[in-house]
């Protein structure tokens, strides 16, 4: 009789979220547009969430860790990057920009399901939201380099390997 072989564990997933027509409130879809250029889906999944909200909710399924990329209206200096692991959405910082709610509630309903995997969540601090511009303020866009520095962290901490 032969030993089945057991499924290789589920790649991490990096999910960046944000609305790229309001400017710094689009800072998680540049950083992953920044990690797809960088070859980051040799090592994990990177999705560009925009603004789906519960239709992001089927990418936790299974999911051993998520690294979640968004931009915080937190009233830090603009293009401060901090690292959290929220377990329920009490644990978000209080001022997430326009998509909180559906945020939130995604992370809340994963949590309630069962699907909730390990979340480090990188934020970076943005000042006020500007309206319809594609482009990232200096020092949001200044930001990128230790956003893509403290995902490399994340997933050599989780997968014990380096990136």
């Amino acid at each position: 009789m032969t030993a089945l072989t057991p499924p290789p564990p589920p790649r991490p997933l990096i999910l960046g979220v944000g609305n790229l027509l309001l400017g710094d409130e689009g800072v998680g879809v540049a950083a992953i547009r920044r990690l797809e250029a960088a070859g980051f889906e040799k090592h994990a999944d990177v999705v560009d969430g925009g603004t789906s909200g519960f239709h992001l909710l089927g990418l936790f399924r299974d999911r051993a860790h998520i690294i979640l990329i968004d931009a915080a209206a937190d009233r830090q200096t603009p293009g401060t990057v901090s690292l959290i692991q929220p377990r329920f959405a009490s644990d978000f910082p209080p001022t997430l920009t326009a998509h909180d709610i559906g945020l939130k509630d995604l992370i809340e309903s994963a949590a309630l399901l069962g699907d909730l995997p390990r979340v480090d969540l990188i934020t970076i601090s943005i000042g006020e939201l500007n309206s319809m511009t594609m482009e990232l303020s200096a020092p949001v866009a200044a930001a990128l380099p230790r956003v893509q520095s403290m995902v490399e962290d994340c997933m050599t901490a989780r997968l014990g390997c380096a990136v």
